[in-house]
């Protein structure tokens, strides 16, 4: 499997009424662009926000180290990024709150 950095674009109508288009990054694992593509198009937030695929980059090698993927079993299947927020502009987590 390769990574792979796949660009999305969509229009989000609670954002001056869709008029400007968005976009947003997935990392995706694929053994082609092709597959990278169909893997993106199957995200629940690439349906829900009615995404379209803009481009897509296959990542090799980032600052002379070599990006290997290695399949661990324990993950069972799920991503894991982890954020660092450098400004506090983006909205907090909202709290759900029981019934």
């Amino acid at each position: 499997m390769k990574l792979y950095l796949v660009h999305c674009g969509f229009y989000d109508a609670e954002v001056c009424d869709g008029l400007y288009e968005s976009h947003v990054n997935f990392f995706v694992s694929a053994e082609s662009f092709e597959d990278a593509r169909a893997r993106a198009k199957l995200l629940p937030d690439f349906q829900n926000k009615r995404m379209h695929v803009d481009g897509l980059q296959e990542i090799h090698a980032v600052d002379g180290f070599r990006v290997h993927l290695e399949y661990d079993a324990s993950l069972g299947n799920k991503t894991e990024i982890i954020n660092f927020k450098h400004r506090d502009l983006a909205p907090k987590p909202q709290k759900k709150t029981e019934d």
